[in-house]
């Protein structure tokens, strides 16, 4: 099998999971199919943004396509800017650039441990039980 130069990267956040792939090329990232210009909300595609404005040197020489499901549209881009981070990081394979998402943020890189609580019995939900009166 011949090695094309193409590699796979994941990130996960909450219920959304994102794949990265990473090819040679001018610096075009796609986001299911949309350029990260156009994607999402507002809010979730600055936070996008920014992870590639970290790396700007390294972003230009590779094109990203990344695939994401699952979750909501914040969850979906914390899970976008994980496996990008983690792309760039692992394609470049720099200290430097490495040591910049740490500092910035250290779960661009090591992912986000925090889940949901599971419900209990008793209740609708983790915490809250059923009130009860005693008089």
């Amino acid at each position: 099998m011949a090695r094309t130069g193409v590699k796979i990267f994941t990130g996960k956040r909450k219920k959304a999971i994102a794949r990265a792939i990473v090819r040679p090329g001018s610096g075009n990232v796609r986001i299911n199919g949309y350029p990260v210009e156009l994607w999402g909300h507002e809010v979730a595609r600055m936070r996008v943004i920014q992870t590639l404005l970290l790396a700007r040197d390294v972003a230009k020489k590779y094109d990203i396509e990344v695939y994401v499901s699952g979750g909501g549209f914040m969850g979906q881009a914390e899970a976008v800017s994980i496996a990008i981070a983690r792309a760039l990081v692992g394609v470049s394979k720099s200290k430097r650039l490495k040591s910049i998402y740490e500092s910035f943020d250290r779960h661009l890189l090591a992912g986000d441990p925090r889940r949901t609580e599971p419900k209990k019995p008793l209740g609708p939900g983790p915490r809250r039980k059923k009130q009860t009166s005693y008089r």
